[in-house]
């Protein structure tokens, strides 16, 4: 039986290789003229993206009655709490376990090009957004590709492959077994917690939020998110602290092996430029979703100006998530010398954690993936209930979050390995329509954008 099990996993790992052998050059391509096409928006007006930012985080909000669910910052704080999760901890730690050093230079490849896919997205979610019979917001790629696209033979089947993929990848894939898998990896590899009894502790607190829906959901996030990235960067900064010496030596590796095959070192096997690329990209679009069309369906729901504005929040999303606490992780692994140690996933975070700050460590580590794991849980539950909302109507979100949390406590005994490639195959198959009408649709974003702009130099100064 073992042996049978471990060729399903080796046979799930060269599909999801084959396959994104493919997707990273496609995910690329789109990234690239995204970035073209709106004028490379994330340098060009990052400063703006950062002010709305803070003033989201400040608790400032327009007095203006605005169409939407939740506020700009919550809407952001529940597309991050999909985002900022296991795939910080464990899948930055993956990336290096497969792919070395050198997949941190083309994570942040991916996060820089990203930034600009996910303004398009977010700002597409919100220009094209429609309303359901009860009145809450119905939105993301399944709608902007409806709504967006002129020829309806292309438009209708496209949306629906894209719900379709998308409620599988949030029962089966990154949103759900993933997660859960690595929160219970994190508290059985430091504490003994056996997986099942952290899988079902999960099962019910995630079940209390989920039922209330997207405004307890980014109710939640809203306070949450903030709070676990700030815990995980205190103590993340202490181990670099201790390990500051190595720093300049972490750089060099990471620019180094990103374009030359690094050898096996220690537990490390050594790994090609080729495994560098693809494994860099892999974990990057775990981590940070751009061009996945995952986030656009929380931003859709925001109370927000205008979709620029939403758009601009989005590209901060990125680069939290990838450029900054990504980046974090990959330090810490890297300083400590962990990413040779033959550890992978959460196990191998722990371990540098652990060795930077004894006793304490471990315990953040393990209290990071719970929080990180419990927000994207509810996050991607949001996700695929809209889409199951587009194919079937509303009437099928009580039936799909009890199928959500069942599916959430299997995935926590689960293989690793299975949970991440199984997560892989799920992404792509979810990305590819989205990367295709995003194409379709980028002169529409960048006629949007320049309109706003040519009126409005700066976002500050727009007025309903």
């Amino acid at each position: 039986m073992d042996e049978l099990y471990a060729q399903l996993v080796k046979s799930i790992d060269e599909i999801a290789t084959w396959i994104w052998s493919y997707m990273v050059y496609i995910l690329f391509a789109v990234g690239v003229w995204l970035t073209f096409k709106t004028g490379f928006i994330q340098f060009r007006r990052f400063r703006d993206a950062y002010k709305l930012l803070i003033k989201g985080f400040m608790g400032k909000r327009s007095n203006e009655k605005l169409e939407g669910d939740v506020s700009p910052f919550a809407a952001l704080s529940t597309a991050l709490a999909a985002t900022v999760g296991n795939g910080n901890i464990g899948g930055v730690a993956t990336a290096l376990y497969w792919g070395g050093p050198g997949a941190i230079f083309w994570m942040w490849v991916c996060g820089f090009i990203g930034m600009a896919t996910k303004y398009a997205e977010a700002l597409l979610g919100v220009y094209y957004r429609e309303k359901y019979p009860d009145g809450t917001i119905a939105g993301g790629p399944m709608y902007y590709i409806k709504n967006g696209i002129t020829n309806k033979k292309i438009a209708l089947p496209l949306a629906t492959i894209f719900a379709v993929c998308g409620a599988f990848a949030a029962l089966f894939g990154t949103g759900n077994m993933m997660q859960a898998n690595q929160m219970a990896l994190a508290f059985d590899s430091q504490f003994g917690i056996p997986k099942i009894a952290t899988g079902i502790i999960i099962t019910i607190f995630v079940g209390l939020v989920i039922i209330g829906g997207i405004k307890r959901i980014a109710m939640v996030a809203e306070r949450l998110v903030p709070t676990m990235i700030i815990i995980y960067f205190i103590l993340g900064f202490v181990v670099i602290f201790k390990h500051y010496t190595e720093i300049p030596k972490v750089f060099g590796l990471i620019f180094q092996y990103a374009f030359t095959p690094s050898a096996a070192l220690g537990g490390f096997l050594g790994a090609t430029v080729k495994q560098a690329i693809q494994f860099g990209f892999r974990r990057g679009l775990l981590s940070n979703e751009a061009g996945l069309g995952s986030a656009p369906i929380a931003h859709a729901a925001a109370q927000t100006p205008s979709p620029i504005h939403q758009g601009l929040i989005g590209t901060m999303e990125v680069f939290i998530d990838t450029l900054v606490v990504c980046t974090l992780t990959a330090i810490i692994n890297l300083s400590t010398g962990m990413w040779q140690s033959g550890l992978t996933g959460t196990a191998m975070t722990a371990a540098s954690f652990s060795e930077g700050v004894p006793y304490l460590g471990g315990f953040v580590v393990a209290l990071s993936s719970f929080l990180f794991g419990y927000t994207t849980l509810i996050g991607w539950c949001y996700y695929g209930e809209q889409c199951l909302k587009y194919l079937f109507g509303i009437k099928i979100k009580y039936t799909y979050r009890i199928i959500y949390i069942i599916l959430m406590l299997i995935g926590s005994v689960a293989s690793i390995e299975l949970v991440f490639f199984v997560g892989d195959i799920a992404n792509a198959f979810m990305a590819l329509p989205n990367l295709i009408a995003l194409t379709l649709l980028g002169g529409i974003v960048s006629k949007i954008t320049k309109e706003f702009f040519n009126k409005y130099p700066k976002v500050e100064l727009y007025k309903e």
